[in-house]
């Protein structure tokens, strides 16, 4: 009896599939965004929303001041072990006077940098990808998480930022594009927000002017 069961739902699902349903409303698909455009400047208006959700934001003007901002936080944490795959940032960190020990270990380096794809200002949210060299966990599993952005990855809104994608990957869309906004949290043991618990407990964000 259950063996028939499972045969008629495939066959019903194989009979779905072959028949694909139109879209309901096809005049409300579009490109327009449905919200309103940002009253203020992108980096303020990306700042205030990631800050809002305990990231911590920085703006630097250059990528000198970018270095001295780093080599005074590994100062005042007394981190000394970094941990980075993305070889273009070694290099920009390095000609910019800031020169780290890096470490193979994610599960133990102290904080881990890495770049992005784009900034969504309107919800202060970092698009990552796995086509970075920084792969699929590097956001995910270090105990710190530092992403070097540049002021012109900024965008309004999520759209706009896959949009990018779309034109910098063409038909070579990476299999994986995920949004970090700020440290992970949940609110699943008896209603408390709990941060850090899923992933990073502290998400920097250095915006670099350009």
């Amino acid at each position: 009896m259950a063996s028939t069961a499972r045969e008629n739902i495939l066959k019903k699902i194989k009979q779905a599939l072959g028949q694909p349903v139109p879209l309901p409303f096809p005049a409300s698909v579009g490109n327009e965004s449905v919200f309103l455009p940002s009253m203020q400047e992108l980096e303020i208006e990306f700042a205030e929303n990631f800050s809002k959700l305990e990231g911590r934001f920085s703006f630097c003007s250059d990528e000198k001041e970018l270095a001295a901002q780093l080599q005074t936080l590994r100062s005042l944490r007394k981190w000394t072990k970094w941990y980075s795959r993305e070889t273009g940032i070694q290099d920009m960190l390095s000609n910019a006077g800031f020169t780290p020990v890096y470490t193979d270990e994610l599960a133990t380096c102290d904080a881990a940098i890495t770049g992005c794809e784009a900034l969504i200002a309107r919800t202060g949210s970092m698009v990552l990808s796995s086509a970075q060299l920084s792969g699929r966990t590097t956001s995910v599993y270090a105990p710190v998480h530092i992403c070097i952005a540049y002021s012109k990855q900024l965008v309004y809104d999520i759209g706009e930022g896959l949009q990018q994608l779309r034109e910098a990957y063409g038909p070579q869309f990476p299999s994986l594009v995920t949004l970090a906004t700020g440290p992970s949290r949940t609110a699943d043991i008896e209603k408390t927000l709990v941060v850090g618990v899923h992933g990073p407990k502290e998400v920097f964000c250095f915006l670099v002017d350009s």
